[in-house]
């Protein structure tokens, strides 16, 4: 395994949820801020950030089941709302009663959850506050999202099931380059250690077995956008939508579609040529943005 990957590990613990053994990181001293990775990556996605963060809070990101080097089991129901139910098990099991957010794709989908359990008094392991939300690339709105065709061909047509048995063909390093290659910038793009990083992170504990399973949580996008939206539209909880541009799934028709939803929008749109994963295409400025909007809310 490459080294930072290892040395990354190395800092974690796990927690007991449902039996499974979930990995989590928590450094630093502050108000909570509790960062949600994406798919189909791990907490290590916050790297690049995490060392200025952990100056100015106490910051927690674990590693959702079927994901980075959290247990990845094969015959389990990965959903959304399971990933909710983990993150608050989390903040319960550290005794944390409020908190601040920061999601990127997948992760968009379970604060958006969280965000309505937690306005409608439905937070499956207790109260928790969440003191403000920052959203990060990701498919806030479903009827705009625009996943990539290798995607949507494992995650919501039978061509997934078959990814467990030819997973070193349909997920080899190659097809992965591919795949992350085109959601990056054109001028931030991956370098062959990165994408060897992300390949294995997805190989750990066998997880190209299960990948297709977690991508169906695109499903739940469409079961539950209303009563997501409408959280968001209610709620009083300060949001920010911190968007790179250059996104095909959701760039810059994501951040026009929030505007035209969300009352009194407040959306930071990256440079042009920044992607999907902002946090480690321009670290820097998510920062700037990313600390301006919760200092704003203490």
């Amino acid at each position: 395994m490459d080294a930072e990957l290892e040395q990354w590990r190395s800092g974690g613990r796990y927690f007991d949820y449902l039996g499974f053994d979930v990995f989590f990181r928590v450094e630093g001293e502050g108000p909570v801020l509790l960062l949600i990775h994406g798919y189909p990556f791990s907490s290590w996605d916050w790297a690049p950030i995490w060392g200025a963060l952990t100056q100015r809070f106490t910051v927690i990101a674990p590693d959702m089941l079927g994901m980075g080097f959290s247990d990845k089991p094969v015959a389990y129901e990965y959903t959304v709302l399971d990933h909710a139910d983990m993150h608050e098990a989390l903040l319960a099991h550290l005794g944390v009663q409020t908190c601040h957010i920061v999601a990127h794709d997948i992760g968009v989908s379970v604060a958006q959850e969280m965000l309505a359990r937690h306005d409608s008094g439905g937070q499956a392991y207790g109260r928790c506050g969440i003191e403000s939300i920052t959203w990060l690339n990701g498919g806030l709105f479903n009827e705009v999202y625009t996943p990539r065709l290798v995607q949507t061909l494992l995650s919501r047509t039978p061509l997934g099931a078959l990814a467990s048995r030819y997973q070193r063909v349909l997920m080899s390093r190659a097809v992965l380059a591919r795949s992350i290659d085109e959601m990056f910038g054109a001028a931030t793009k991956p370098s062959p250690r990165l994408i060897t990083q992300f390949d294995q992170i997805l190989g750990f504990n066998d997880g190209k077995r299960v990948s297709h399973k977690v991508g169906r949580f695109v499903n739940d996008r469409y079961v539950h956008r209303n009563r997501w939206v409408r959280a968001m539209r209610e709620t009083t909880v300060p949001m920010r939508f911190i968007d790179g541009p250059a996104d095909p799934n959701s760039g810059r028709h994501m951040a026009d579609r929030y505007r035209q939803v969300i009352p009194d929008p407040d959306v930071v749109m990256l440079d042009d040529g920044i992607g999907h994963w902002p946090q480690i295409e321009a670290p820097e400025a998510v920062l700037t943005h990313l600390l301006d909007h919760v200092d704003a809310v203490r």
